[in-house]
């Protein structure tokens, strides 16, 4: 039997052997309150935020293992801020992150975002954070983007 890959998208540290992964794992005859353990274990320190898990398991040795990924940019933003979510309409604010803030996130999605450089991460970074209206610094995301791309903010 061949490898079985099975996604999902967890709370980080609330797994739980309902869906997605309990009724996918049952029939391939593995502990899937170990698999439950071992997400839960590898996913704490993204609690709070919706991550992306990947489980592998060789259906002849009935061995997995787990790979987490990285939550979404937007998710990392809202943790950052303490928000529920983005602005409800165009003109309302949803909050305002500092430069600081936008670095971090740059630096924990590294991996997984496109650009070669920290400088061109923090831009899109900022761009996230303009489709969710929040602000950088008291100005607009564009605003920040435009200062970095200026040299006025040196990233």
């Amino acid at each position: 039997m061949a490898e079985v890959v099975i996604n999902g998208l967890i709370e980080g540290g609330k797994a739980t052997s309902g869906p997605p992964f309990g009724p996918a794992l049952g029939p391939l005859g593995v502990n899937v309150a170990g698999i439950v353990s071992e997400i839960n274990s590898k996913t704490a320190a993204f609690e709070g935020i919706k991550v992306p898990v990947k489980v592998i398991v060789d259906g002849a040795t009935k061995t997995f293992r787990v790979e987490v990924g990285s939550p979404t940019t937007s998710a990392l933003i809202l943790k950052e801020l303490g928000l529920q979510k983005g602005a409800k309409t165009k003109e309302e604010v949803a909050g305002n992150i500092t430069i600081e803030q936008v670095k971090k996130i740059a630096k924990a999605k590294e991996m997984s975002i496109y650009g070669n450089s920290l400088r061109s991460r923090v831009t899109q970074v900022l761009g996230t954070c303009k489709s969710m209206n929040i602000t950088c610094d008291g100005a607009g995301a564009r605003e920040t983007i435009a200062k970095i791309a200026a040299n006025e903010i040196k990233i």
